[in-house]
């Protein structure tokens, strides 16, 4: 078997991939090696004999799953390709959707989309409102993140009670599970059943991105590799999931948690030129919880091209950018698919691909979590979610929630009185909503106030005819057409599933456009420049990197509601987002703001400035003494 070496990289990968059995943490800058050192890991454990299927190779996103599940099974190692590679999330879900787990949970592990979640807390408006059932509901999502329902008499409220009994019921009738249950019910199910096969499944587990992972994850995790090895990786100060409520403190106190615990450290930054090495130690320092291990430079990589740019608008910002990158692309200095732009915000994010393909330059914006955002209560600023719900009926014609959906777009109550009478119905008769809304639709019965929706009915039932016979892209087309700017998330996740020649149906489609709408994506191995939030660059290397929008408000952004401690905690987060985008580029960094947002635009995107005056943000000062000067955008080009 032939594999080409990194030689000063080799020796640590074989510490890493020992046999020792004792739990193992690897802590693993930016850049420093630590996937190929998870592949090495995986290697050495095929090679000593282990069982492939006993092997689980966890990762943060999809996208990172396929990329690891791909590279072991070209390893070379007999059985290479049976190693269980994949996140966390959807191992649980495989768990969730056995017969014997259904029968044991009484849920269905069917994922609750965030547009989907607003009919949610529409039907549970009765505790103290939408707002009110919203805050509840977070709180419900961030204690069973941070295993608060472990507490005995959790929750202690009586309305908490009640609201929490409501929400269960809503989802056990709807056939649903919110994204953030998925791995609490998973583990409440393994540790009330101590001999289910899913506690001896593996033999090793390799979990990546540790410090991304709440606490019920790195419980869940502990609970895999109960009777097995464990080797963690990650490194804290690139913990930027706060929103998830990841639990960094799991990877700091690993060792305290896991007796034996044998460490090593990846530190020598292989990916970065130098002066982003430098830089981004810089940044990092200001952090009262930064880990103190600084990278280290290879020296090899040269000092590379960093530039600190800014511009008079967000048109000349776009506009700009754009025109470097096709230069660069012209001169033959990058590919396309070695161009990754970062903004944080959409906006920012289209304008510029909109340049770029104005120029010829065929690019993708990848901000796909925002892709079915809009007012459900407004026909016409609701077309992605309405679009959505008609492909997961048209894939599972019974889908409760869907339904819910459907029926409720353009209504002021989002159908909130007529759906509970239909609900009530169903629980005394034992009917299913879409056989009640059928017998009304029919004329076989009458439920007060469900005119509304038996009209949205009527047309769900035109709209199946007239595409239930269409399949692959002809169907992508109907449902998400060109030219919409609604629909250009939802086509992003199309092209990027299926090539233009692959064939698939409808149940094919929702699979992919369900996954990339409620899970982190980032797409790899392109031949088109990307564009993304910072967040989705985890993960990414590019030879030319692009970060928009560095201004106050937006990097980082300021919530001067939030109490001083909590202000701190964010802006620590945010700085590791920053150093993290800084980390990406293995050549050139391109860190670009503007000095005046219009007003409304600037409102739109959550700036609330006066005047629509913007400065710099306060981490390109951060980047230390040895930072170039920054310049006029119009000499960058």
């Amino acid at each position: 078997m032939q594999m080409a070496w990194n030689d000063g990289l080799a020796g640590v990968a074989l510490n890493i991939a020992g046999s020792d059995e004792s739990p193992l943490r690897v802590l693993a800058g930016p850049g420093t090696g630590k996937t190929y050192a998870m592949k090495r890991r995986v290697m050495r454990l095929l090679e000593e004999g282990g069982v492939p299927q006993r092997i689980l190779a966890c990762t943060f996103t999809r996208t990172a799953a396929r990329d690891i599940a791909r590279e072991i099974a070209e390893l070379g190692v007999e059985g290479a390709e049976l190693v269980w590679a994949g996140t966390l999330h959807g191992l649980c879900f495989s768990i969730l959707q056995r017969n014997e787990v259904l029968a044991a949970t009484g849920r269905v592990a069917r994922p609750l989309a965030a547009s989907e979640e607003r009919f949610l807390l529409q039907d549970l408006r009765a505790f103290g409102g939408v707002r009110e059932a919203e805050k509840k509901l977070e709180a419900f999502g961030a204690a069973w993140a941070r295993l608060q329902s472990d507490d005995p008499g959790w929750p202690q409220d009586a309305q908490d009670q009640a609201f929490q009994a409501a929400l269960l019921t809503w989802l056990t009738f709807h056939g649903a599970m919110l994204i953030g249950e998925m791995v609490p019910v998973t583990l409440a199910y393994m540790r009330n059943n101590p001999l289910c096969d899913e506690r001896t499944q593996f033999e090793h587990v390799i979990v990546d991105e540790f410090q991304d992972l709440n606490r019920a994850e790195q419980v869940l995790v502990d609970l895999l590799a109960e009777h097995g090895s464990l080797n963690v990786i990650g490194d804290e100060d690139q913990s930027i999931y706060s929103f998830k409520h990841a639990h960094p403190e799991g990877i700091v106190t690993f060792a305290d948690a896991h007796p034996g615990t044998h460490d090593e450290t990846l530190n020598v930054c292989r990916r970065c030129p130098t002066t982003v090495v430098t830089l981004s130690n810089n940044l990092i320092t200001h952090n009262q919880t930064a880990s103190g291990r600084p990278l280290q430079p290879q020296q090899e990589n040269g000092a590379g091209n960093v530039q600190i740019v800014q511009w008079a608008s967000m048109d000349a910002e776009a506009q700009g950018i754009a025109q470097y990158v096709v230069q660069r692309i012209e001169h033959g200095d990058v590919s396309a698919g070695q161009v990754l732009i970062l903004a944080p915000r959409r906006q920012l994010g289209y304008a510029v691909r909109d340049s770029l393909l104005e120029a010829g330059v065929v690019a993708h914006s990848f901000f796909n979590e925002q892709a079915l955002d809009g007012n459900p209560k407004a026909l016409d600023a609701c077309q992605a979610q309405e679009m959505y719900a008609l492909l997961t009926l048209l894939a599972e014609p019974e889908d409760r929630v869907a339904l819910r959906c459907w029926c409720g777009f353009g209504s002021d109550g989002l159908g909130e009185a007529g759906w509970r009478r239909i609900r009530a119905r169903c629980e005394e008769t034992g009917d299913s909503p879409r056989t009640v809304l059928e017998q009304l639709a029919e004329g076989q019965i009458t439920i007060a106030h469900t005119g509304s929706l038996v009209q949205r009915y009527v047309l769900l039932r035109q709209q199946e005819a007239a595409m239930g016979a269409l399949h692959g892209h002809t169907l992508a087309e109907a449902l998400f057409p060109d030219g919409q700017e609604w629909a250009e998330p939802l086509r992003t996740i199309v092209t990027s599933s299926f090539p233009a020649t692959m064939e698939f149906d409808a149940e094919d489609l929702l699979q992919e456009v369900r996954a990339g709408v409620t899970q982190m994506e980032t797409p790899t191995d392109v031949d088109f420049v990307r564009v993304m939030s910072l967040h989705k660059s985890k993960g990414l290397t590019a030879k030319l990197v692009v970060v928009m929008g560095c201004i106050e408000g937006m990097i980082p952004r300021i919530d001067y509601t939030a109490s001083h401690a909590d202000r701190q905690r964010s802006l620590e987060e945010q700085r590791r987002l920053f150093y993290v985008a800084l980390t990406r580029t293995t050549e050139t960094l391109i860190l670009s703001s503007v000095t005046h947002i219009p007003v409304q635009q600037a409102f739109q995107m959550g700036l609330g400035v006066a005047g629509g005056q913007v400065q710099a943000s306060r981490f390109i000062n951060e980047l230390g003494p040895t930072r170039p000067a920054p310049i006029a955008g119009d000499a960058l080009v």
